[in-house]
């Protein structure tokens, strides 16, 4: 059981990193548009991308604790 939650706090810190990555990279995709040329319409799709970004970040932060509570919990 404990085996199970270290490798799913890994899979989800994993995926915290590749959520903030994912989340830079649209931010600076955002300011380099923005600095190209003033489109609001190509911007604003860049922003949506960086709030799903960081609401999966933060889910996969949440879902992280949560497993670590539970481990802590088992291992009592």
């Amino acid at each position: 059981m404990q085996t199970l939650l270290i490798i799913a706090i890994a899979i989800l810190s994993i995926l915290v990193v590749v959520s903030l990555i994912r989340g830079i990279v649209a931010f600076l995709k955002t300011t380099k548009v923005d600095l190209e040329n003033n489109t609001s319409e190509t911007v604003t799709e860049m922003q949506m991308m960086q709030n799903r970004a960081m609401f999966d970040r933060i889910k996969y932060q949440g879902l992280a604790i949560l497993v670590v509570a539970i481990l802590l919990a088992v291992a009592n």
